[in-house]
């Protein structure tokens, strides 16, 4: 992207204001009102909308679940879905650019640019403004954080994985330990590398074998892109990073860089390079594929992990229904030592990766229209709640669930989910975030504190009450104590494709991908070597250069988001 005069970027803020001021009325890149598509009148006749998803979704069922019955009751909708499974997009969509030939519904995740660059998504703006009242609620004064960019103030997207005004009440990530280990322990404090480490190494020496086979540790799932989740992301996590993808960004300077250059990080990758080394780490953790990783955590002979509970929770639920869920994970705050802040919950206000409408789509307003029902309370506390009488019931005018209801959701967490489809069709529309009540005074969500301590198992409300806490949250730094992010989460950022940015950083991931764990595994007298030659072929290969542009773009958000003039 060309560097813009400061006549033309004080016009681009003032536009951005009047965009503000106008609400949902602002114009971008795309559509105009004279070809925004025409209402039919249509919206509850049987017709089939396509629909490509970036993230897996193992449960999905055809629409055949309880909510899906109902949805496609209410509107006459019936999704016919694929979903990418272990790719995130970035082979099917780049496919989809090239041919022309798109679904009607699409969520890119990261991918989104390149759809944009080929002219295959409509813009929103408008669509939203006509038929669309209760996204519009729903976003409100956040409307701004749905453009595109600074330059094209397009809705291409509407954020769906992430809910309006979400007040996160749980962790389901972190640094992992099974319930068995710290109950015969005495549930020893976990706060540093060395806390961990000392956990796992001490529990590993009294139980070499789990059921006739051998005790695993330590295991990371590196198979594709989750090597970020397992392997990389964990490096600012445990150094006091927030979630930016592969940046640290400066909140004094808004200088990105990536975040593997951080000295800290090193330290990080160090400590996993001796956990190779002395047999506490898997040894198949970069060459085991997805599928395996997960049924190594279902035998339920991996002590720890450093994962998402989304990327390994299919295998988990397997182990909840056993022995009152004693292999299931507990969720620890790590950090390299006590001094480092962790940054998991630093509030990013409302940002989130979306989905949108393709220029191929069959009857646009049907399909706003149906995402605008999902988004009515109607559609929200069907598809969170289910259906009254079945997944919940009302007492004294409060949502509940009952307890054979809540213990299938508990311990048959996936069969649950794929007869009923609660939680399955969030992705499709927008909607309020946990701690938001409706107009009845009952949670849009059944995600808050008494409901998801409800939710565990019986060994994991035993390993809170051994210390002293009521949600694994509890661990962590609240995000009360820690700044407002002026950009959001940097990783759900599109960045423009008609620059070489892409291709260098494509260049950097590969070689991140391949140094990285060529570090983990080297002796430990070559770790620095192969780590410093990392850095300095990143560099070589116009890493430097790529911060450069990502920060400009950065400083963009930051301007369109918050009217800051940042040079």
């Amino acid at each position: 992207m060309k560097g813009k005069t400061p006549k033309t970027f004080a016009m681009l803020l003032l536009a951005s204001a009047l965009a503000i001021t106008a609400g949902c009325s602002g114009s971008g890149g795309g559509n105009t009102a004279s070809d925004t598509p025409k209402d039919t009148g249509d919206t509850t006749s049987p017709i089939t909308f396509t629909f490509f998803g970036a993230d897996a979704s193992p449960n999905w069922n055809n629409m055949k679940d309880a909510v899906g019955q109902e949805i496609t009751k209410k509107t006459g909708v019936t999704i016919e879905a694929e979903y990418d499974v272990n790719n995130g997009g970035d082979q099917k969509i780049p496919l989809m650019a090239a041919s022309g030939e798109y679904p009607d519904i699409i969520y890119p995740k990261g991918n989104l640019s390149k759809l944009v660059d080929a002219d295959a998504m409509l813009d929103l703006t408008d669509l939203i403004d006509k038929y669309a009242p209760n996204l519009k609620k729903i976003y409100g004064d956040q409307m701004n954080r749905l453009k595109y960019s600074l330059e094209d103030q397009s809705i291409y997207t509407i954020p769906t994985n992430m809910g309006v005004d979400n007040v996160a009440f749980d962790a389901t990530g972190g640094f992992e330990i099974q319930q068995k280990v710290l109950k015969e322990l005495g549930y020893p404090e976990v706060k540093t590398l060395e806390d961990y480490e000392k956990v796992l190494k001490e529990y590993y020496a009294k139980h070499p074998t789990i059921d006739g086979q051998p005790t695993i540790p330590l295991t990371l799932n590196a198979d594709d892109w989750k090597i970020m989740i397992t392997v990389t992301n964990p490096a600012f996590q445990a150094t006091g990073g927030p979630d930016d993808g592969e940046y640290y960004i400066n909140p004094e300077t808004y200088e990105a860089v990536l975040h593997y250059k951080r000295p800290e990080e090193k330290e990080y990758f160090r400590w996993l390079n001796k956990m190779y080394n002395e047999g506490i780490l898997d040894k198949d953790t970069f060459v085991q594929k997805d599928d395996q990783y997960k049924s190594k955590i279902a035998s339920g002979r991996v002590l720890g992990l450093i994962d998402q509970e989304w990327n390994y929770g299919e295998a988990e639920n397997a182990l909840k229904s056993v022995n009152n869920g004693e292999n299931t994970y507990a969720h620890f705050s790590v950090s390299l030592n006590k001094d480092i802040v962790d940054h998991t919950f630093q509030p990013t206000g409302f940002d989130g990766y979306g989905i949108g409408i393709s220029k191929t789509a069959k009857d646009p307003v049907r399909i706003i229209k149906f995402m605008d029902w999902l988004a009515s309370d109607e559609g929200q506390v069907l598809r969170n709640w289910g259906i009254e009488g079945q997944q919940y019931k009302v007492e004294n005018g409060q949502r509940i669930i009952p307890e054979d209801v809540q213990d299938r959701k508990t311990n048959d967490n996936s069969a649950f989910t794929k007869e009923t489809g609660v939680g399955m069709y969030n992705i499709f529309s927008a909607r309020y975030g946990d701690g938001v009540k409706d107009s009845t005074g009952n949670y849009y969500t059944t995600n808050f504190p008494e409901q998801i301590q409800a939710g565990y198992t019986a060994a994991e409300k035993e390993t809170l009450k051994a210390y002293g806490i009521t949600t694994w949250k509890d661990f962590y730094p609240s995000e009360d104590d820690l700044k407002l992010k002026d950009w959001g989460a940097a990783y759900n950022m599109p960045v423009p494709s008609d620059t070489d940015y892409n291709v260098t950083f494509q260049k950097t991931q590969d070689i991140i991908r391949k140094r990285i764990p060529e570090a983990v595994l080297a002796k430990p007298e070559k770790f620095d070597q192969v780590y410093d030659d990392l850095l300095a072929e990143l560099d070589k290969a116009g890493a430097v250069e790529m911060e450069k542009q990502y920060t400009v773009w950065i400083k963009e958000r930051v301007s369109l988001w918050t009217g800051k003039d940042v040079k």
